[in-house]
């Protein structure tokens, strides 16, 4: 296979940009990869998603459609599928205003842009999969950094949906977040509504983080 160059992590000192700064240039660096580029990522990153061993007995799946220049996870869902387990897309709840509910995703399920034009199975049809009866979520990150720290869209969607990972963990879904290598950063300030990673996979590796604030 083709080796192609990747961008290097981002070595500027993140501590003296704000947060919309920083998300604004990782955004601009991801969506300035080639096709070439994404496609080695995805390649890369189901492997890495195959031997993960939060995943390994996990056979409910929340998974997410890429865009804006996002990993692709969807290789890896082709391939762990055939092994039985289900995955789920996330829907914005229209009455739970900035919570998150999750609809099975098949070959055959209608997909409709939402308010942020992502496409999302329809909520009126089917049934839903509540945010505590998932193994596990996979969902794109912005930026992040080793001690488990995080940056995304700033919708605070995942936030409000696991919050009850908090004060419940033994019910939490094994909450994985996926990026390019190069989206990790020296260091991010948390907000105390964030909700802890158990790891983030990226195109090169795996971190995984002790979650100490839910123990």
């Amino acid at each position: 296979m083709t080796q192609f160059q990747t961008p290097r992590p981002f070595d500027t000192h993140t501590d003296t940009l704000s947060r919309s700064e920083l998300r604004k240039r990782l955004r601009q660096q991801r969506r300035s990869l080639s096709y070439e580029q994404q496609q080695q990522a995805t390649e890369q990153l189901a492997l890495n998603l195959l031997t993960h061993p939060d995943l390994h007995r996990a056979r409910h799946i929340a998974i997410y459609l890429p865009n804006d220049g996002e990993i692709d996870p969807l290789l890896y869902r082709d391939i762990a599928r055939r092994k039985g387990i289900q995955f789920y897309l996330p829907v914005l709840h229209p009455i739970l205003e900035g919570k998150l509910v999750f609809s099975p995703y098949t070959d055959d399920v209608e997909l409709t842009a939402n308010r942020f034009g992502i496409p999302e199975p329809d909520f009126s049809k089917g049934l839903k999969r509540p945010a505590w009866a998932l193994d596990a979520v996979l969902f794109p990150l912005v930026g992040f950094d080793e001690s488990g720290g995080r940056l995304g869209m700033g919708g605070g969607f995942y936030d409000r949906t696991f919050a009850f990972s908090r004060l419940r963990p033994g019910l939490a879904p094994k909450l994985i977040g996926l990026a390019h290598d190069f989206q990790k950063v020296t260091r991010l300030p948390t907000e105390p509504w964030d909700v802890p990673l158990h790891g983030v996979v990226t195109d090169r590796r795996c971190y995984r983080f002790r979650r100490s604030s839910m123990a």
